[in-house]
């Protein structure tokens, strides 16, 4: 017999849903987050002979790589995204680029139905490599929502443990 999915919430079969989610900006979250991208790493794979054994090659793994980020967020006046930008590139010059903060460990949150977290990510060491302040303007277009994009170059991230399942009502 499988593993239940949901040992506390023996009742739930349906895994979480990728709507629920928030994004922790110095602690806060980020306002009217549309999209984010997905969390992905990749080990580069070495290929491996050992002299005299020339049948068989074995692959260790070699370095590993973390995606970049990409975040979306509707116009809003919520600077973050402005603010975390111009400490990496400030238009005042190298003087006013911030050495020391520009890089941030943030959280990234998958929410359950009822809006309570039920996993956690902590990215680390996240800079803001391209930053995009207005979409296309069009007045053409009636219905389009005008969208910030963020692109976070990072160290690497990992699962927090210490969050667990919550208990659904």
């Amino acid at each position: 017999m499988a593993a239940p999915l949901f040992p506390v919430n023996t009742h739930r079969y349906d895994p979480y849903r990728t709507f629920k989610f928030q994004v922790l900006i110095d602690g806060k979250p980020v306002a009217g987050l549309k999209k984010m991208s997905a969390l992905k790493r990749k080990t580069e794979p070495i290929k491996w002979r050992a002299a005299g054994d020339p049948s068989s090659e074995r692959i260790l793994p070699g370095a590993t790589t973390y995606e970049p980020i990409t975040l979306e967020q509707g116009l809003s006046h919520d600077p973050v995204f402005e603010n975390w930008a111009a400490l990496v590139n400030n238009i005042a010059g190298d003087a006013a680029m911030s050495l020391k903060n520009f890089r941030k460990d943030i959280v990234i949150n998958v929410l359950n139905l009822q809006g309570k977290v039920a996993l956690s990510y902590k990215v680390f060491r996240a800079w803001v490599s391209d930053f995009q302040a207005l979409p296309d303007l069009d007045a053409g277009t009636t219905n389009a929502v005008g969208i910030q994009t963020m692109t976070l170059q990072h160290e690497g991230w990992q699962r927090d443990t210490s969050v667990a399942e919550p208990l659904e009502t």
